[in-house]
């Protein structure tokens, strides 16, 4: 409701995961380049971890826009909370395929055929695990693992991509068999105080709208609120957005920046 007012195109600080609105800090250009050399390179297992909020998902999103749909096969996990056969039922749904296989070893040959198929058709098959904290069941981590057994003698048929939250790390650490397996491994942090800065200028620019409608010290107030966490910043600058045009402001400064905050602290 406020586009408009501001000289938008659309919302531009939307919490889904958009590639468009992707900022390539430098430790998102870093991560995004590794995982892009797993795919490429068929790796086997990659494993991306951050902290909350930091854009995980959405360079994930970005890094499926950015390779060739002709080439790659992507099956793409987003809610783990699964049994271990659930999981290969799953990963066969998301590659296009409805299983109705009823046993492990059934849904096991369906994915052997589906990786083979794809490796003669000269596609690669990706499979993304988002939020792969949430898997509490070590079989479930099992049978990832095992599915990087589907090769050829000189390459890997499937390329494994783990994304989640710190906590992931140390699931994997425990589980000394598929951490062997991690040829990839990176970890995201926040953004610092300029890239934060950028972040909003960024995502102002992609929704249309290139002048600077937050002041500077508005800017600083929203990095030392939210320490340059994306999903943090993108709350205060789109509630800013719409006090700022509630009070008819030409600018959204520190004042607002304030009111948002504490009502934001008082609702918490």
């Amino acid at each position: 409701m406020y586009e408009t007012y501001w000289g938008l195109k659309e919302q531009p600080f939307d919490n889904s995961p958009n590639p468009k609105f992707f900022y390539l800090s430098p430790e998102h250009d870093e991560a995004l380049i590794r995982l892009m050399y797993a795919v490429r390179q068929r790796k086997g297992c990659a494993l991306l971890t951050g902290e909350y909020g930091c854009g995980k998902t959405t360079l994930s999103r970005a890094l499926i826009q950015r390779v060739e749909a002709e080439r790659y096969e992507i099956g793409l996990l987003t809610n783990p909370s699964w049994t271990a056969t659930d999981l290969l039922r799953e990963v066969l749904y998301q590659l296009g395929i409805e299983s109705q296989g009823t046993t492990k070893t059934d849904l096991l040959h369906q994915l052997n055929d589906v990786f083979f198929r794809n490796f003669q058709a000269g596609r690669d098959t990706v499979i993304i695990v988002d939020e792969a904290q949430l898997i509490d069941d070590d079989a479930v981590f099992e049978e990832l693992r095992l599915l990087l057994n589907f090769q050829t003698d000189d390459r890997f048929l499937v390329t494994l991509l783990l994304i989640g939250s710190p906590e992931l790390a140390a699931k994997v650490r425990r589980l000394k068999h598929l951490d062997q397996r991690i040829a990839i491994r990176y970890h995201l942090n926040t953004l610092d105080d300029a890239h934060s800065a950028a972040y909003i200028a960024h995502r102002l620019q992609m929704a249309g709208q290139s002048r600077p409608i937050f002041t500077e010290a508005a800017v600083k107030l929203i990095f030392d609120f939210t320490r340059g966490t994306p999903r943090e910043i993108n709350n205060i600058c789109d509630i800013a957005l719409l006090v700022g045009y509630s009070k008819k402001a030409t600018t959204i400064d520190e004042r607002i920046i304030a009111e948002v905050i504490k009502d934001k602290v008082g609702a918490g």
